[in-house]
C-alpha cells in the first residue's frame, strides 16, 4: 500500500492588486452618488475588481449595508475594511474583515537631469595618484528594484502588475488588456488597452508608449477614459503621459 505524501490543500504566498475605496463623507447618499459618478466616468475599467474600503477619514458612522450593496451593484467586490470604532463594527457586521494597509516602502526614484546639465566625460584618476578614501568615500545608493519586462503582446483579458517597480512591455497591449505598475510603464508597441502607473500613489510615475491609442490612462489615482479619438498630433504617435495636479498631461514624443 502506497502512502500519499501530499495534502489536498496547501498555503502559498500570493501578490494581489487591490483597489482602495477611500471614504471622505459619512453620508451614504453622497457616497453612493459619488460612486455612481466615478463608475460612469471610468466605464468598465474598475468592474470585477476587489476593493478595500478605507474609512479612516470618517468621524461619524456610515450605512455599511447600503454602501456594500452599492459596491456590489457596480461589480466591485469588497474584501476588507480599514476603520475604527462604530465604522469597524458596522463593516464587520457586513462580513468585511479588518485589514492592514501599511504604507509601502517608498520606491527609489531616479533624479531627472536638465538638458543643459547632461553628463560629460570624466577622466579617470591616474592609478599612481588614487583619491583619499577618507575624503572621497561616498555611500552606495540603494539599488532600485529590477524592472519587470514582458516580451510578448498582451491579449484582451490579460493583466500584468509590476509591484514596487517599473513595467516594460515589448509588444502590443490590446484592447481589453491591462498594464499596472507601482512605477513607470513603458510600452514598445501600440498601447490600445488600459494603463495605470504609480498604482500605489507615486505621482511622479509616467507612461511611455511608441503608439498611443488607449482605452484608459491613470497615474496615482488620476485617470482619463479615452472615449473618442485623441487629437491627430497624439493618436497613434509616440507619447508621454504624466500627472499635472489633478489631471493628466499627454504630449507627443518627437
Amino acid at each position: 500500500m502506497t502512502t500519499k505524501n501530499t495534502l489536498a490543500l496547501d498555503f502559498k504566498s500570493a501578490t494581489l492588486y487591490t483597489l482602495r475605496v477611500v471614504l471622505q463623507d459619512h453620508d451614504s447618499k453622497a457616497l453612493i452618488a459619488a460612486l455612481d459618478q466615478r463608475m460612469t466616468d471610468a466605464g468598465t475599467f474598475f468592474e470585477d475588481e476587489t476593493v478595500v474600503v478605507d474609512a479612516t477619514a470618517l468621524s461619524h458612522s456610515t450605512d455599511w449595508q447600503a454602501l456594500v450593496q452599492a459596491l456590489r451593484q457596480h461589480r466591485l467586490h469588497p474584501v476588507g475594511v480599514v476603520a475604527e470604532g462604530d465604522n469597524l463594527a458596522g463593516a464587520l457586521e457586513q462580513g468585511l474583515p479588518a485589514v492592514d494597509l501599511s504604507a509601502p516602502v517608498a520606491r527609489p526614484r531616479s533624479p531627472e537631469t536638465p538638458a543643459d546639465e547632461a553628463p560629460v566625460a570624466i577622466t579617470p584618476t591616474p592609478a599612481h595618484n588614487p583619491p583619499s578614501p577618507a575624503t572621497n568615500a561616498q555611500p552606495s545608493p540603494a539599488p532600485s528594484p529590477a524592472s519587470m519586462v514582458v516580451s510578448r503582446p498582451l491579449r484582451s483579458g490579460q493583466r500584468v502588475y509590476a509591484k514596487d517597480t517599473d513595467l516594460i512591455v515589448i509588444g502590443m497591449v490590446s484592447q481589453g488588456a491591462e498594464v499596472i505598475a507601482d512605477g513607470n510603464i513603458h510600452v514598445y508597441g501600440p498601447l490600445r488597452g488600459k494603463a495605470m502607473a504609480g498604482a500605489r500613489g507615486d505621482e511622479t510615475a509616467r507612461i511611455f508608449t511608441t503608439q498611443l491609442d488607449p482605452e484608459l490612462l491613470a497615474i496615482a489615482g488620476v485617470y482619463r477614459v479615452i472615449e473618442t479619438d485623441l487629437d491627430k498630433t497624439l493618436h497613434d504617435r509616440a507619447a508621454l503621459v504624466q500627472r499635472d495636479g489633478d489631471s493628466l498631461k499627454i504630449r507627443a514624443l518627437n
